[in-house]
């Protein structure tokens, strides 16, 4: 994007993903562990889904394609009907299942599950509330979000709309980085977005936890 704010030419730029965290649910307020569990967006998160919509169309993306939980796939819809795009439903993308965490207050987690807890911030492997590895969460979501990219032109746009763990855990895969350093990853707001964007070298974090249009890198770092 340019100074003045308009969107620059895309070509010559490679694929980009915008991963979008859906809006706010009453689980999220409440700090409930809400994983595979259908929640929906309340009113201000499908506010919050329509403002950044309105900031996303503008970067005329190309595909969209979204969790099939409630809160994504609505989320989505918003950008879907600015831009006029079909959405994508996926499973893949379902946010981690986490068993019996979920429906869990943080506080009611830490005090039940302290010692599980504790561990899966100290990065090890941990099948929350017996439920799925973030390896394995990776493992289903880079993939689709991957077969997607494949369908793009070469400067085109792919809109992923899924949730934080499921986001985090792609763009760890997909920057090739170690699965015990994925928490290194700040979580996403409601509604905010991470981009990556293909470079001689793979994938490329260029925007994280945004809320607004991305501007360009101006300097020896491009």
């Amino acid at each position: 994007m340019s100074a003045t704010g308009e969107v620059t030419d895309r070509r010559d730029r490679g694929r980009r993903v915008i991963l979008w965290r859906h809006g706010q649910t009453s689980w999220n307020v409440e700090r409930r562990f809400q994983g595979s569990t259908d929640v929906p967006l309340t009113e201000t998160g499908v506010g919050q889904a329509r403002r950044a919509a309105r900031l996303l169309a503008s970067l005329r993306p190309d595909a969209i394609v979204s969790s099939d939980l409630a809160r994504a796939a609505d989320t989505a819809a918003e950008l879907a009907a600015l831009t006029g795009l079909d959405v994508t439903r996926e499973e893949g993308l379902r946010e981690t299942y986490a068993g019996v965490w979920q429906g869990l207050t943080h506080a009611e987690i830490i005090a039940r599950h302290g010692d599980e807890y504790a561990a899966w911030k100290r990065g090890e492997a941990v099948r929350r509330g017996g439920g799925e590895l973030e390896t394995e969460v990776a493992d289903r979501a880079a993939p689709v979000v991957l077969r997607h990219v494949e369908k793009l032109p070469v400067d085109g746009t792919l809109v992923v709309v899924s949730h934080g763990g499921t986001i985090r855990t792609t763009i760890g895969r997909l920057l090739g980085l170690q699965a015990p350093h994925w928490e290194s990853l700040g979580g996403l707001s409601n509604c905010c977005w991470s981009v990556l964007g293909e470079g001689a070298r793979g994938w490329r974090l260029l925007e994280h936890n945004a809320g607004t249009l991305p501007e360009p890198v101006l300097g020896d770092d491009d």
